[in-house]
């Protein structure tokens, strides 16, 4: 079995943040952190703090051509994710393995349409969420990664990750049917972020509220109906499965999504209502509840931008 030394992260936000503070311990000269000129002079100027800590870390721009990647671990937001798949291409070798830490259930497929579904294994983060203000990014230390493949079975690449994780120290988790628990966590990000972004809710308030959790099922079942039609199996376990994933929960938590509408940043709405939707219509499915998520979104992000630009031109 090849052993995985040389890691590239693509995507230094909360998640990204996580694991290059983690393998910087483990071994800093093993790994490298990709970003392009406009953000390599930002982060070297006002680099990331986290935990109260200055990450130095070792980062490389796209066309940097001595470094071949063992794993390179994607954690971009969603629309970076055509950006970061044009990037990480000098850094892909033979054997590479990619794992993709977005929300989501459409990026998998993405990466092995460009560098083929034999390097890709599905991946998705579970953990509190981490506060994160400016560059200054706080974490509990409560985080999974939950990764396999469709044929779980004597993978090599399953086992060469697993061999990594535990060497370095990664918390991870290998599911029986990673693409059933891949559309949990995305019915989790569906129900439960869109709705306490639009709402302003902790966890602890939305399980609180019984028309809130009522709405939030009604969003579930849009996004269980879907993944039957994509065939993904027991998914009449789905919603259950998740409303008990949803009490795991830290009662103060804020979903990311409720964080990046409190700064005036972009959401992953398009990935989340937006996929939902897409599905629909490809199957034939009503997704009325999601449509109503999606424009509320929008609204709501169009509201901030025309605030900021009320704010410069007075400002002027």
């Amino acid at each position: 079995m090849k052993v995985i030394k040389n890691v590239l992260i693509c995507g230094i936000g909360a998640i990204g943040s996580i694991y290059a503070e983690k393998i910087q311990k483990y071994d800093n000269n093993s790994l490298k952190i990709l970003v392009d000129k406009t953000r390599l002079q930002r982060y070297v100027e006002n680099p990331t703090i986290f935990n109260g800590e200055k990450l130095d870390l070792n980062y490389v721009l796209p066309d940097f051509k001595d470094f071949k990647a063992d794993l390179i671990i994607i954690a971009t937001k969603f629309e970076g994710l055509k950006e970061a798949l044009f990037n990480i291409k000098n850094f892909v070798k033979e054997d590479s393995i990619i794992l993709s830490l977005l929300n989501g259930v459409t990026s998998e497929k993405l990466i092995a349409e460009k560098y083929g579904k034999e390097k890709v294994l599905y991946s998705y983060f579970i953990g509190h969420s981490a506060v994160r203000e400016g560059r200054k990014i706080t974490h509990d230390g409560v985080n999974t990664i939950f990764f396999g493949s469709e044929n779980q079975k004597d993978n090599e690449n399953v086992n060469r990750v697993k061999e990594y994780f535990e060497r370095v120290g990664i918390r991870y988790s290998i599911p029986d049917d990673i693409i059933h628990s891949l559309w949990l966590k995305f019915m989790l990000n569906v129900s439960a972020n869109q709705t306490t972004a639009i709402l302003g809710l902790t966890f602890g308030e939305l399980l609180e509220n019984p028309k809130a959790m009522s709405f939030v099922r009604n969003v579930l079942k849009e996004v269980q109906d879907i993944a039957r039609a994509e065939g993904v199996k027991n998914s009449e376990l789905m919603i259950e499965e998740t409303v008990r994933n949803l009490n795991l929960m830290i009662p103060e938590g804020k979903t990311s999504m409720l964080q990046d509408v409190q700064a005036g940043r972009k959401t992953e709405v398009d990935m989340f209502a937006g996929t939902v939707i897409e599905l629909g219509i490809k199957h034939g499915i009503e997704t009325p509840y999601n449509q109503v998520l999606k424009e509320l979104i929008d609204i709501i992000y169009e509201k901030q931008q025309i605030e900021k630009e009320k704010h410069l031109i007075m400002s002027k």
